[in-house]
């Protein structure tokens, strides 16, 4: 499930797909809820893996950009005028299974962040529909640094943010 793309700035590759998350880094987990039933399953996993949550949650992701999978390389920026923050990324995990469906990224040198962070879609046994962000990172440039206690505060938020964007992104695609 794991693949190691090279130059990732951290050497943890993959630990947003176990636990504990590895320590020296600020963690996040966020769970937000989606809908319910197999479609909302569905098109929640579609929205996810196709880059299509994040561009409505107001990421910016190069057209033509594949789909979520192991070793794809993915330039993202984030926020507006001078306030934006670009960084490139690799996906070091995926998976689309019955009641699963996701991917982590990590980050590679030039990014604001070091570390790696995962959105994940659950099915669950009473047919609830969750999108899981699970996040390990630090500072890697003196902006970041200087932001402090900001930073993982906005990444929180913008964790929330990314449910509520895709609770509106199903529900256009399910009728």
């Amino acid at each position: 499930m794991t693949h190691l793309p090279p130059g990732l700035t951290y050497p943890e590759a993959g630990a947003t797909g176990r636990r504990p998350l590895p320590a020296g880094y600020h963690h996040l987990y966020e769970v937000g809820y989606v809908g319910r039933g197999r479609p909302v399953f569905e098109a929640a996993a579609d929205a996810v893996l196709s880059w299509r949550m994040h561009r409505a949650a107001g990421v910016r992701v190069p057209a033509g950009t594949l789909p979520a999978a192991p070793g794809v390389v993915v330039d993202v920026s984030l926020g507006l005028g001078p306030l934006r923050a670009s960084g490139t990324c690799a996906v070091v995990w995926a998976v689309r299974e019955e009641r699963r469906a996701g991917f982590a990224y990590g980050t590679l040198p030039g990014h604001p962040e070091c570390g790696e962070e995962s959105f994940v879609v659950t099915l669950d046994g009473a047919e609830d529909v969750h999108l899981a962000v699970t996040a390990f990172s630090r500072p890697a440039r003196w902006f970041t640094r200087a932001a402090g206690p900001l930073v993982p505060a906005f990444q929180r938020r913008y964790a929330r943010h990314c449910a509520r964007v895709l609770r509106a992104e199903v529900a256009r695609a399910v009728v």
